[in-house]
């Protein structure tokens, strides 16, 4: 599920941290902290206040800007758990996210078993604290003459584990009530090794969690590793795959010379022609692959120097893979970074000619037994876990004799394709050569697709 972040309260809050850091500091600190939160440089200081300068700054910032500063402050500045939470709130309401329905949330704490977590008391406190507020206020019990949340869970739960269940834990934590998106990043810090360094109690917290989560379409999946210990993160399992993607190979020029250089780990290396295949090898998270990781990783791999512009390097050795005889695919690559060309850092890269699998025979020497629709036009990885695959089908699809005759066997054959991919969790998404073939009638068409696309959940198409 996909929200619409409040930009009047996100610039509020960005609004109320940056008034308060600009009071601390003198005229000449305001340009270092508007660089370092990513706001326009403040006008000069000659008669102008503090305030105005700041204000004047943040009325600069572009909507489409204030996501990213609101990530520098949450990532660079001192804030009480009040302001990080109202920001992250604010900052993940417009991101896609998992509903998890309340009486899930609740069955699910009737089903969890704490005594793992509170073997390490200090992480797991240092875990609510990550997620939750556990202080009435700044001035925490001396002023509300009452207990904070800190310390009845200290001994509640920690000292006298028998008084508090877990359903008691996340009532007073305001979990059932919680947005979609921080009760996601609870479940997800519950299973973390950084709070729980036990491999065996991270895998029984999350196999009780998957037992409650399947029933609304979401599962804690095991993505990847970090410091020997496994990761896992929250993602749906209407579709999607339950492992992340671990080659990815892409606009080549001709059919991949693949040998497996150790085959008990999944390593492979291109034998002959490396120039002509593309291969991402880097982890993917779980906020799918986007294009600034894309490019991050083509400057570094090709040893590109800062200054130099990568991604138009990168965009034109995609673009040079594409087929020649078809326009529609060279509109479409080219339609979908015009479109969002001032967020395109932020939106999944759009992979094209890749290889969905591979075989190192050829599909006449395979016979009945041949795999087909080997390689496909272009794959998308959205968070979650989620594979999107674009086609874009000319007459070769259904005809032979170069589209003198329709053949219903070619047909067949794109169907059972298309079939297998979704049953192994895909979506496609197939488009006619005529639709894409004029430009600018295809400008609005892919525009108004991609916006449903990346703005709506997979469960929400499913």
């Amino acid at each position: 599920m996909s929200g619409h972040a409040d930009l009047a309260q996100l610039r509020a809050l960005v609004d109320h941290v940056i008034s308060a850091r600009a009071k601390a500091k003198g005229h000449d600190d305001l340009p270092a902290l508007c660089k370092r939160l990513g706001l326009p440089q403040p006008p000069s200081k000659e008669g102008n206040t503090k305030a105005q300068r700041v204000d004047a700054s943040l009325a600069s910032c572009l909507d489409t800007d204030l996501p990213a500063v609101a990530e520098a402050i949450l990532d660079n500045e001192a804030l009480t758990a009040a302001e990080r939470n109202d920001l992250q709130d604010a900052l993940w309401a417009g991101r896609p996210h998992i509903p998890i329905p309340a009486r899930a949330r609740r069955e699910l704490s009737q089903d969890l078993d704490l005594s793992n977590h509170i073997r390490y008391a200090d992480r797991f406190m240092a875990l609510l604290d990550s997620v939750w507020l556990l202080e009435h206020d700044v001035f925490g019990e001396w002023a509300t003459n009452e207990p904070s949340l800190r310390s009845e869970i200290a001994r509640h739960v920690i000292r006298f584990p028998d008084d508090w269940s877990a359903e008691t834990l996340f009532e007073e934590l305001g979990a059932f009530e919680a947005p979609h998106p921080r009760f996601a990043r609870f479940l997800e810090q519950l299973a973390s090794a950084t709070f729980l360094p036990d491999e065996q109690a991270q895998r029984t917290y999350v196999e009780m969690a998957n037992r409650h989560l399947q029933s609304v379409g979401a599962q804690l999946r095991h993505d990847g590793d970090q410091d020997g210990y496994p990761l896992f993160h929250l993602v749906g399992s209407g579709r999607g795959t339950a492992r992340g993607p671990r080659n990815l190979i892409f606009a080549t020029l001709g059919k991949p010379d693949i040998r497996f250089t150790s085959a008990l780990d999944n390593d492979i290396e291109i034998a002959e022609r490396a120039d002509q295949v593309l291969v991402y090898d880097r982890p993917i998270g779980k906020d799918g692959l986007r294009w600034h990781e894309l490019r991050a990783w083509w400057q570094e791999s090709r040893q590109i120097p800062q200054g130099e512009d990568a991604g138009k390097a990168l965009y034109d050795r995609m673009e040079a893979c594409l087929p020649t005889n078809s326009p529609g695919q060279h509109n479409l690559f080219w339609l979908y970074h015009r479109i969002h060309r001032d967020t395109l850092d932020d939106v999944p890269a759009l992979l094209p000619e890749i290889w969905i699998h591979w075989d190192p025979k050829s599909v006449r020497a395979r016979g009945d037994n041949a795999l087909t629709n080997l390689r496909m036009d272009f794959l998308m990885l959205l968070p979650g876990g989620h594979r999107v695959v674009l086609e874009v089908d000319g007459i070769q699809h259904f005809t032979r004799n170069h589209g003198t005759e329709p053949d219903s066997s070619r047909y067949a054959a794109t169907m059972a394709g298309h079939r297998d991919l979704t049953l192994r969790g895909y979506e496609v998404f197939r488009f006619g050569h005529d639709e894409l073939r004029d430009r600018q009638r295809a400008h609005p068409l892919l525009t108004d697709f991609f916006q449903q696309l990346l703005n709506h959940s997979p469960q929400q198409r499913a």
